[in-house]
């Protein structure tokens, strides 16, 4: 039998002293929950859940307990203080709209309006936190900005990382400040006229996911194993719940106004409804606004023909531009030639808005060895072409103004077994790459490594703040011409035309 949809998993209060709490374990013999230094029995359900209401107020701490011995956090949990390895705590959303701030609503996303900022919380400011982004915000929404894109923030081992290797998916990471504080930015976001998306991570479980395991039967084999490791099994609803009632939670409870999936690609279901099917239209009967944007293969068109998701990042473009402007053939981009016609296709694909496009991501610039960012003047050629085109535009942090920091892969790994796995895993990704030894690639799990990722920011680019004035005020239709010889390619817009030099790397705009 399946789990009802309206059956929150997880921990919920209930007023009065009481709470809920509700788990999916289907290989237990017995489950409890110990708040505090009381423990409580939970009655197994049909589906595979056990549930009970027990004496219990926000604040309180507690860990399942698997067939009398074993205590685990919540695998559903909301906050987890004390990192990945501490106790859950039980959260009380509804203050985040009472007391000291009231939450505003969003803006509205329109995706024929949408430019995107990605942004790493840990890295955009000096403090490292939700609070450490908030007093950009306004000069970011008079750059032309209309949402940020917060890489995920779900808790992962340590106190520094990308995110993608989150084991709590529901529940903000400790380092950042919380679930208050996350609350906060997305509240001043909006005040500020910003809508916040967020990347979420469905496609894997971080390293270090024992926890899991005594649950239930959150992995298979039988689709082989992901690049990441073994594939989450989404013909278990439990598993398919603990997802998709994770992106319900982020457009409900903390009001952000739409969801980048990561690596949807790597997401396999055989179930009569896609799992990625499920999520879109429940995320959007939660929150009608709500933006589902999914990075994906190349040419997969899957989200938008099938999915039901409003948008989906466009990679090729950015791989066209790029060994255009450096020549490079290494890894993804060994099936791109370097011409002008490849970058032409890619601006002649129609219904751009729905495409998301970018001269640098958080993937182009870290996922390089030494995570070096594009020089000056080719950034600046890359930006022209994508803030011109009429797809959605992304901007990555720092790029406005040049940032030359890099933006390296970092992590912080309390297991010392995955941590020696990550460093030497990182060395063996680029041992085949020309141009550099494996010992140019940043140790992953040093301290020096995050920090020199840190942003130091300026004023932005002229150029980048008028093209995003243009934006508003140019028709979409979009004229590509160009000319391989001479390497140059001319787009039109309206009356606006740029002309874009590849062999000399300038950028003139008319």
């Amino acid at each position: 039998m399946p789990i009802a949809t309206t059956a929150p998993l997880g921990a919920r209060l209930l007023g009065s002293g009481l709470a809920e709490f509700r788990v999916w374990a289907p290989l237990a013999r017995s489950v409890g929950v110990r708040v505090g230094e009381h423990a409580h029995a939970l009655v197994e359900e049909e589906d595979g859940c056990w549930a009970a209401e027990v004496p219990a107020s926000a604040g309180d701490d507690y860990r399942f307990v698997l067939d009398g011995r074993d205590e685990w956090p919540d695998p559903c949990s909301r906050w987890q203080p004390q990192g990945v390895r501490g106790s859950s705590r039980l959260l009380d959303t509804a203050t985040f709209g009472s007391g000291s701030f009231e939450l505003a609503p969003g803006p509205g996303l329109e995706l024929d309006e949408l430019v995107i900022y990605e942004l790493h919380v840990g890295t955009f400011s000096r403090e490292g936190t939700f609070g450490g982004v908030v007093p950009r915000l306004a000069e970011l929404r008079e750059l032309g900005v209309t949402a940020l894109e917060l890489m995920p923030v779900a808790t992962f081992p340590g106190r520094r990382g990308w995110g993608y290797d989150g084991l709590y998916p529901s529940a903000p990471h400790p380092a950042y400040g919380g679930p208050a504080e996350l609350a906060r930015l997305v509240d001043a976001a909006h005040r500020a006229g910003l809508g916040v998306l967020l990347d979420v991570v469905y496609n894997h479980i971080g390293p270090g996911n024992e926890a899991l395991r005594g649950f239930g039967p959150y992995f298979t084999s039988r689709f082989g194993e992901s690049p990441w490791g073994e594939a989450l099994d989404y013909g278990e609803r439990g598993v398919r719940e603990r997802a998709i009632q994770d992106a319900e939670l982020w457009v409900r409870d903390y009001r952000f106004d739409g969801l980048r999936l990561d690596a949807v690609h790597a997401i396999e279901d055989d179930s009569p409804e896609h799992v990625l099917a499920e999520l879109a239209r429940r995320i959007h009967s939660a929150a009608p606004r709500a933006l589902v944007i999914s990075e994906m293969g190349l040419d997969d068109l899957r989200p938008l023909r099938d999915w039901g998701h409003d948008a989906m990042w466009l990679d090729s473009l950015h791989h066209a531009l790029h060994v255009a402007l450096t020549g490079e053939r290494d890894g993804y981009y060994a099936s791109f030639d370097g011409s002008l016609a490849a970058i032409a296709r890619e601006l002649s694909r129609p219904d751009g808005s729905r495409f998301v496009v970018c001269a640098q991501n958080h993937d182009q610039v870290g996922n390089r060895a030494t995570g070096d960012r594009l020089p000056a003047a080719k950034l600046r050629l890359a930006q022209a072409v994508v803030l011109f085109s009429p797809f959605t535009p992304l901007l990555f942090q720092g790029e406005e103004y040049g940032e030359t920091a890099p933006f390296q892969f970092f992590t912080d790994h309390i297991d010392p077994s995955i941590a020696a796995a990550t460093r030497d895993g990182r060395r063996r990704e680029f041992a085949h790459f020309t141009g550099f030894s494996v010992f140019d690639v940043p140790d992953p799990q040093a301290l020096e490594t995050f920090e020199r990722s840190k942003l130091a920011p300026r004023p932005a680019d002229g150029l980048v703040a008028r093209l995003l004035q243009l934006r508003r005020e140019l028709p979409r239709r979009l004229e590509v011409r160009f000319d391989e010889h001479t390497r140059t390619l001319e787009l039109r817009r309206g009356n606006a035309t740029l002309r874009a030099d590849f062999a000399n790397e300038t950028v003139e705009l008319t």
